[in-house]
């Protein structure tokens, strides 16, 4: 039964990625249980636009969404259909300040071919779940993880993230059941 004092919204910022939040949000209940909620879309970041990078700045984003208010959540996963970066990488799949509220996933790169071959749609989902619950790891305070078969390990590109499970590693397990139980 998902936790309801650790209500977790999940939003679009933009257009064409419907699907996507609902698969986040279920993803959110199923697994990590606990409560999710749709929130109503939210504009375009068109204010995050770097001309010089052609890309989205994550940091930008973060910080607007830091500014508003989304009642009764206690984390917000945005879900958009930008290519967004930080300026030390080329580009992120998602993003979350550590201990945070808010944190960002991008669909935009997770259509990519990774072998040859056009993923699914299906794929394209798990990846989007995978980020998701990933940086939502990130809003409850775990860090990156050494270990390759846990969701929290980093995944610099789309086979290192095809090979991430959608589950915690035991250290990690036990460390989000504890701050769970705490908060």
């Amino acid at each position: 039964m998902p936790l309801k004092n650790h209500t977790i919204g999940v939003c679009t910022l933009g257009n064409g990625v419907e699907l996507p939040v609902k698969v986040v949000a279920a993803n959110i209940s199923g697994y990590l249980k606990l409560t999710s909620r749709i929130l109503p879309p939210l504009d375009h970041p068109a204010y995050a636009f770097s001309e010089n990078r052609l890309q989205y700045d994550a940091g930008a984003v973060l910080r607007d969404l830091e500014n508003r208010r989304f009642e009764n959540c206690r984390k917000v996963i945005a879900v958009l259909n930008v290519d967004l970066f930080i300026p030390i990488f080329t580009h992120v799949y998602g993003e979350a300040r550590q201990n945070g509220k808010i944190a960002l996933v991008s669909t935009f790169r997770l259509s990519e071919k990774n072998d040859g071959f056009s993923p699914s749609p299906a794929k394209i989902l798990e990846r989007t779940a995978k980020v998701a619950l990933h940086e939502l790891g990130h809003l409850f305070n775990l860090e990156h993880c050494h270990d390759t078969r846990c969701l929290m390990h980093f995944s610099g590109n789309l086979a290192e993230l095809d090979d991430t499970p959608l589950y915690f590693c035991r250290y990690c397990a036990t460390y989000y059941r504890d701050i769970i139980r705490r908060s």
